[in-house]
């Protein structure tokens, strides 16, 4: 008897996804080689569209009792693309449903719990980047907006900066996680599809594009060059001294 499965396929509800090739019809397509390949049969298919911060996952839900009810397996597309996603992953492993990966068919409950810590770390650490980096714009906007009104005149150079130490901050916080996405293969427009999932906003507060994650990494780097270079003087100047 052919082994049973229930697909479960999930797609945040903005077109960078499907920009990224991460869309209904790829993940359809990647459950669909996998079953061919091991002779199993499909069930059912259960689709989430949704935000990623969101914890209620009713598709998810719906999926895991009719695997339970069936004692099918379930199967998703991509589970390193559900690695962020603390709740799925714990709903998953707690679950008790027997399930498999397409990218990653290895993985088990141990993977997964370690995901999990992994994701609620991460997501625990860029919410407070972003309130950080928030307030430091709202204190940019409040210089900027408060400009000359009859009172004393105000130095634009001031305004620029305090945009720029925000920016800078901003960049010092998130530019990481970008960097580090951008090393484990990720593409710009994935990178901006992220952080749009996740409600995370430009230092001006505007949307992610390609460019606005280039220029992200771009300062990252210069930041990291410029540390360099003040430890490497200091270090010389230490030296000099003594």
């Amino acid at each position: 008897m052919n082994v049973r499965m229930i697909s479960y396929l999930r797609v945040s509800g903005g077109r960078g996804q499907t920009a990224a090739g991460l869309g209904i019809e790829g993940q359809r397509q990647s459950v669909a080689e996998y079953i061919a390949a091991t002779g199993a049969k499909l069930e059912q298919e259960f689709v989430e569209v949704e935000s990623g911060k969101r914890a209620d996952r009713p598709q998810l839900a719906a999926a895991l009792a009719m695997a339970r009810m069936t004692g099918s397996i379930l199967v998703v597309a991509r589970l390193c693309r559900l690695s962020r996603d603390a709740h799925f992953l714990l709903g998953l492993e707690q679950s008790g449903v027997e399930f498999v990966a397409c990218d990653m068919p290895a993985a088990n409950r141990l993977t997964v719990r370690l995901m999990a810590i992994l994701a609620q770390e991460e997501r625990e650490r860029i919410s407070t980047a972003t309130k950080r980096a928030l307030r430091a714009a709202r204190e940019v906007r409040g210089i900027r907006l408060g400009g000359w009104r009859g009172g004393p005149k105000v130095d634009p150079a001031l305004g620029r900066a305090a945009l720029k130490k925000a920016a800078d901050a901003f960049a010092r916080d998130v530019g990481p996680v970008a960097a580090e996405m951008r090393l484990n293969g990720l593409s710009l427009r994935q990178i901006a599809s992220y952080m749009a999932e996740r409600g995370i906003r430009t230092p001006r507060g505007g949307a992610w594009t390609a460019a606005s994650v280039r220029a992200l990494l771009a300062r990252n780097a210069e930041i990291i060059v410029e540390a360099a270079r003040k430890k490497s003087f200091a270090s010389f100047t230490i030296s000099a001294v003594t």
